[in-house]
């Protein structure tokens, strides 16, 4: 056997669109899980959005949370069971908007979670409106003219700002858009999880992802604006790695 489907990883087919990168992160994920031997002590949590559905896809305990609150709900499941591996998948409407709170206050408080952070620069699920990420000139429903920043201002870098907040551990941005970037994503969640079984603190793993059918684009068109536009944007890279210190509050 050279290939398999992940144990972690549910046989069933997805409803995402045609070349949107969700299934390669579910993939990851759940080749994670399977390596670490996690599955039965994992709890993941899936706000609204096109994530929503993320409890159909893992084999793991999961908890839908309303929108935005899923690092909340992450720090309640860790702290009343500490034994547990909690991560959160979420959206950039989701996490960077309506989550912000939840997303910058559990990082600050250095909560020993893990965060796995779908950039994909639009909202998904309710019809292709500007997000927080949305680039400038970027069209979308709300932006027919493209994003103009001195209306809507500036796309918030998730990974720079949390970056700076004490309590984060651990904060990279990587990309699904070829071979080499998706050994490295999987390489970051990797680290994402280990860090919290040794209780280094908060981890946030950013993926930079396609969604062509919002983008109004072919999957192959979608990598390449992925490619030409996004990492341009939001460069790839390691934005704060604590492990070395011993965790955000030194030797556990």
């Amino acid at each position: 056997m050279i290939l398999e489907r992940p144990k972690s990883l549910a046989d069933v087919s997805t409803h995402f669109c045609p070349g949107c990168s969700h299934g390669i992160v579910h993939r990851l994920v759940s080749e994670v899980m399977d390596e670490l031997q996690i599955e039965g002590r994992t709890v993941g949590i899936c706000p609204v959005g096109c994530a929503v559905t993320s409890y159909n896809y893992f084999t793991c305990d999961m908890i839908e949370a309303a929108h935005g609150r899923a690092p909340a709900v992450a720090t309640g499941v860790k702290r009343a069971n500490p034994d547990k591996v909690v991560f959160t998948y979420q959206g950039d409407g989701d996490l960077a908007a309506i989550g912000t709170a939840e997303t910058v206050h559990s990082a600050t408080r250095g909560e020993n979670i893990t965060v796995i952070f779908i950039n994909n620069t639009i909202y998904g699920m309710t019809g292709g409106q500007m997000a927080p990420t949305t680039l400038p000139g970027q069209v979308t429903q709300t932006t027919p003219y493209g994003r103009d920043p001195r209306y809507a201002g500036f796309p918030v870098r998730i990974c720079e700002m949390v970056s700076t907040l004490s309590g984060c551990a651990y904060a990279e941005r990587v990309a699904v858009d070829s071979p080499a970037h998706v050994k490295a994503a999987k390489k970051a969640i990797m680290k994402g999880f280990r860090n919290q079984l040794d209780g280094m603190g908060f981890s946030i793993i950013e993926i930079l992802s396609t969604c062509p059918t919002n983008w109004g684009m072919t999957p192959s068109q979608a990598i390449e604006r992925v490619r030409n536009e996004m990492i341009p944007y939001y460069p790839l890279g390691v934005y704060k790695d604590m492990t070395d210190k011993g965790g955000v509050f030194g030797d556990k």
